[in-house]
């Protein structure tokens, strides 16, 4: 009797959903990196639990991709764009508090990249067409 578990069919990731793969993992490694560079003393910026919580999801961000992109499993792609979703969101407060322009700017550079890597992370990938003669 054979116990092996079969795993779920997935069809191969299209190029948009490999290029939001690639951004995701990239802006995984940014959030990762970044309790490297607390906010100084006497500077406007998160808190270093947000700043905490952010790394971890950058970890799982990068996780998640780097398995989406080895197996194509939808459930990994869903894992890396609820991740960077609640790393943008996580960065929203900065529009409302007394922060320099340029950071405002950042986040606003940040949160349109996050949208659309969740995009193209999300978009339909092709499904194979049946031969037809």
């Amino acid at each position: 009797m054979d116990h092996s578990v079969q795993a779920a069919p997935t069809t191969p990731l299209s190029k948009i959903n490999r290029a939001g793969l690639i951004l995701a993992f990239l802006l995984g490694l940014l959030d990762a990196t970044s309790p490297a560079f607390p906010t100084p003393e006497a500077e406007a910026g998160p808190p270093f639990a947000v700043v905490v919580l952010g790394a971890i999801l950058g970890v799982i961000t990068i996780v998640a991709a780097v398995v989406a992109w080895r197996t194509a499993r939808r459930g990994a792609i869903r894992l890396a764009a609820g991740a960077r979703i609640i790393s943008a969101v996580l960065a929203l407060p900065a529009f409302f508090v007394d922060v320099p322009p340029w950071l405002k700017a950042s986040v606003g550079v940040f949160v349109v990249l996050t949208v659309a890597t969740v995009v193209m992370m999300l978009a339909p990938q092709h499904q194979p067409q049946p031969v037809t003669d």
